[in-house]
C-alpha cells in the first residue's frame, strides 16, 4: 500500500466541505487514493445541501455519515487536507498539511453550496495531478 497515497480531510462537522472533498476524490481517483474524512466536532448528519449538489453531478453521498478526528487518521495519512478547523488536526512530523480556505456550508442552501461544491472539485483536481497523476496511456 506505500504506492497508494492517502489523504485525510478534515472539517469542524465532517459534514459538508470535507464530505464533498473526500467524495471528489474518490470519484475522480478511484482506487489510485485511499479517501478518508473526518471532524474535530462531528455532526449528526451529512449537510442535506451538500448532499444535494453532489448528487446534481452524480455522486451519491446519502449513506455517508460523519466521522471522529483521530490521532490513528492523521498518523495513516500522507496528505492532510483541514478546512476551517483551526489547529484542532495533531501534526506529525513527516505528514503534509495543507488548509484549503472554503466557505463553510452548514445552514446554506443547494444553491449557496454549489459554488464550495465547484471550487472543492478544482482543488481535488490539482492535489490528484500532483499525487496520483495518471501515466501516459491513461493508466496509473
Amino acid at each position: 500500500m506505500a504506492d497508494k497515497p492517502s489523504v485525510l480531510f478534515v472539517c469542524v462537522h465532517n459534514a459538508g466541505r470535507s464530505q464533498m472533498a473526500a467524495a471528489w476524490l474518490t470519484h475522480l481517483a478511484g482506487d489510485r487514493v485511499e479517501v478518508r474524512s473526518a471532524g474535530s466536532a462531528p455532526g449528526d448528519r451529512v449537510n442535506p445541501a451538500a448532499v444535494a449538489a453532489m448528487a446534481e453531478v452524480g455522486i451519491d453521498m446519502s449513506a455517508q455519515t460523519p466521522k471522529l478526528l483521530t490521532v490513528d487518521a492523521v498518523r495513516e495519512s500522507d496528505v492532510c487536507i483541514t478546512m476551517g478547523c483551526g489547529d484542532a488536526c495533531p501534526v506529525f512530523p513527516g505528514k503534509r498539511y495543507l488548509d484549503w480556505k472554503l466557505d463553510d456550508p452548514a445552514g446554506q442552501g443547494v444553491e449557496a453550496v454549489r459554488p464550495i461544491r465547484d471550487e472543492i472539485r478544482v482543488l481535488v483536481e490539482a492535489l490528484i495531478a500532483e499525487i496520483a497523476p495518471l501515466g501516459p496511456e491513461g493508466s496509473a
